[in-house]
């Protein structure tokens, strides 16, 4: 199917495209906005609400994101994590309203944009060398270098003694 062209030659927009703005605006009003920066490789603690009957509670699944995929609406992390000496991965779709939360509780340096690896490997093997951030709190200051020269100072105080030691020498005299 081909979509009809005008007298140029071109494309007129059609239904289709029509029903492609209408999908881009339907999708954008449910992603979310405050997505954290998050990368493979870095453990996570995802927080995700679970329906009981008429309660809902969150509980909360920390483990390695071993991959992500998808772009926009679509885009998904899983996350790999071990229970009772089990490997468990769970698929999150990153914009779902099901996941509450995600804090990155540490980065880990990769090479690799999926670890699939990490199925094979147990126990400490298992461990991703860390990357640390700078820390905020304490900011570097660079040293300035001084505004006056040391020898400045010493020569204005100087003069000062000398007045100083004026008065008191004309009070010792009378």
């Amino acid at each position: 199917m081909t979509e009809p062209a005008d007298a140029a030659g071109r494309r007129r927009p059609g239904r289709h495209t029509v029903s492609q703005e209408l999908m881009n605006k339907a999708v954008a009003s449910s992603m979310k906005s405050d997505v954290p920066q998050f990368e493979v490789g870095d453990t996570v603690n995802v927080s995700v609400r679970i329906v009981e009957g008429d309660k809902e509670r969150i509980q909360v699944f920390t483990g390695v994101v071993i991959g992500r995929r998808g772009s926009g609406i679509q885009e998904t992390f899983t996350v790999r994590r071990i229970v009772n000496k089990q490997g468990v991965e769970r698929i999150f779709p990153l914009h779902s309203p099901k996941v509450a939360d995600i804090d990155v509780v540490r980065s880990g340096k990769t090479r690799r944009a999926k670890l699939y690896y990490l199925r094979d490997r147990v126990g400490k093997a298992t461990r991703l060398r860390e990357i640390r951030a700078e820390r905020k709190s304490a900011p570097v200051v660079p040293e300035s270098p001084p505004e006056e020269p040391i020898d400045e100072p010493a020569e204005e105080t100087a003069p000062a003694e000398t007045q100083a030691e004026a008065p008191s020498a004309e009070e010792s005299k009378e």
